[in-house]
């Protein structure tokens, strides 16, 4: 008789953080961990946004690492900023990694008079990550449905008076 194949781990299990977060290391460390979870678990649609994610561990090779294992066919990245342009600078894996992975990522840039402030989170369809004072690197996760549909809200406002931006390449003239 086969044996039945295991259940898919649990979101503890994927040591996803839930709850408040305090400091640098503690946000840097939260988003380690849902990238580790986004691959391990397989999640379809991530949103990443932030004013210029210039405090992200993008540049991080686990992170890398991560994100290509996540990367597959029906998988979707959403980034939503003010700025890219911390990402030539600090973040060069990640860079790389998006120029091989462009069909599955949208930038997205919110900036200008009269636009909503951009959320520093993460959304997914199960989880979510906030930072409500970016500052001080304060914030809270949660799979709280409330929680992820309000981040979302947010989000969505800012992704419909946004325009394309981070391109994978720049052309020169």
């Amino acid at each position: 008789m086969p044996a039945e194949a295991p259940p898919p781990p649990a979101a503890h299990a994927l040591r996803l953080p839930h709850g408040p977060f305090r400091g640098p290391q503690a946000f840097a460390q939260c988003i380690r961990d849902a990238t580790q979870a986004a691959a391990e678990a397989g999640w379809r649609e991530m949103v990443w946004s932030d004013p210029d994610f210039a405090d992200w561990p993008l540049g991080e090779r686990s992170v890398a690492d991560a994100l290509q294992r996540w990367a597959a066919s029906g998988r979707q990245l959403v980034l939503l900023a003010r700025d890219y342009g911390v990402f030539e600078r600090h973040h060069v894996r990640f860079v790389h990694w998006r120029r091989m992975w462009s069909h599955i990522v949208e930038a997205r840039i919110c900036k200008g008079p009269g636009r909503p402030e951009v959320p520093s989170a993460i959304w997914t369809a199960t989880w979510c990550l906030r930072r409500l004072d970016v500052e001080h690197c304060h914030g809270a996760s949660s799979e709280d449905p409330l929680a992820r549909r309000q981040l979302r809200e947010a989000i969505d406002e800012c992704v419909r008076q946004s325009r394309p931006g981070f391109p994978v390449t720049t052309l020169g003239l």
